[in-house]
């Protein structure tokens, strides 16, 4: 029987934050909520704290708020061949076994045998010219600018092919040569790579057009390869199939404080008055899912980006789905943003081992 449970107990009183702590902790990747003497009140995933998050919660709010209060659970003599089967059916990696309403154990899914590379397209934008960070960008294209030793775009193929992805293909333009030589085949790493070569620069949607039908039927993964993050690749991927989307954006929660006492008038009446208020915005993360039939509408060699490209298929009442991003995420945009990366990555896991 699988002791992990009790690394994984929570009280319904922790915070979401807590919450996610434990959940990247133990290997069950599930926390159980109960009381002191282990009845279970409710389990909380990944995925139902960043719906928590989508409907407004934040990480201080309690677990309470996100938790399922009715999972599955199976008593503790089922046979491990009518768990597996019970997990297979409902998808789910994880099942608590219960006995009089108490946890006794739990058992969970060996995926680590079977686990198999991932046959998605993976396409990363390295097309850009980086003048904000001039003049490392100068001489340099800025995926290859390094932090922490390494290419920022070998930080973030790494990301993926932990991940199990192995279809990459890699968009330039700005000193081409210099990517491709680094990375020429991806065989090094044990992946495919390919290239698309913006004769004049396109965007981020415009360079998708030149893939044409060269990719498969499978959902892609699109993101700037500027961004630095250790969100999961694979959660990402199987919330895209689940939410039968046509397209997926990650994003982000942005706080903005408006410095001023605001003040609420009608008629020229005062109706309240709020100190500084704080207001919550959820802002384009710079990853995306799609589907190919999304690459193929594409023009080819017409200049446009991603945020565009979405407006048409909303405007055509497509499925465009949000996934907000709770872990460590950073654009390097800026020289300020550049410097942090310097210093963030060694306290993450997303820099491949040496």
């Amino acid at each position: 029987m699988n002791n992990s449970w009790e690394k994984a107990l929570l009280s319904k009183d922790n915070t979401i934050r807590e919450a996610l702590e434990c959940i990247n902790k133990v290997a069950i990747k599930i926390g159980l909520v109960a009381t002191e003497d282990f009845e279970l009140l409710g389990v909380v995933t990944d995925g139902d704290i960043r719906r928590g998050l989508l409907k407004g919660l934040t990480l201080n709010d309690t677990v309470e708020n996100v938790m399922n209060n009715t999972p599955t659970v199976m008593p503790s003599n089922t046979s491990t061949s009518k768990l597996v089967k019970v997990m297979r059916e409902q998808k789910v990696l994880s099942l608590p076994l219960v006995d009089d309403k108490k946890i006794v154990g739990i058992k969970s899914l060996d995926l680590t045998e079977s686990k198999e590379q991932l046959k998605n397209p993976v396409v990363l934008m390295a097309g850009g010219f980086g003048t904000r960070l001039s003049p490392l960008t100068d001489k340099c294209p800025k995926p290859m600018l390094k932090v922490g030793g390494v290419p920022i775009l070998e930080i973030v193929l790494q990301s993926f092919i932990r991940a199990g992805f192995c279809e990459f293909y890699i968009s330039t333009h700005y000193m081409p040569e210099k990517i491709q030589n680094y990375f020429q085949d991806g065989k090094k790493w044990g992946v495919n790579i390919s290239y698309i070569y913006e004769q004049t620069p396109l965007g981020t949607g415009g360079a998708l057009g030149l893939l044409g039908n060269k990719i498969s039927n499978l959902p892609v993964i699109v993101m700037n390869c500027d961004v630095l993050t250790d969100v999961d690749f694979c959660k990402l991927l199987d919330f895209h199939k689940q939410s039968n989307a046509d397209v997926t954006m990650c994003v982000r929660k942005y706080d903005y404080q408006i410095p001023y006492g605001v003040v609420n008038v009608s008629n020229a009446k005062v109706q309240s008055m709020v100190e500084k208020p704080v207001h919550e915005f959820f802002v384009n993360a710079g990853i995306y899912v799609v589907n190919s039939d999304f690459i193929s509408a594409i023009p080819e060699n017409k200049k446009t980006d991603m945020p565009n490209v979405i407006e048409e298929q909303l405007l055509q009442d497509k499925n465009v789905m949000v996934f907000p991003i709770h872990e460590y995420w950073l654009d390097i945009g800026r020289m300020d943003d550049f410097n942090r990366a310097q210093i963030d990555i060694h306290n993450l896991h997303i820099l491949h081992d040496s």
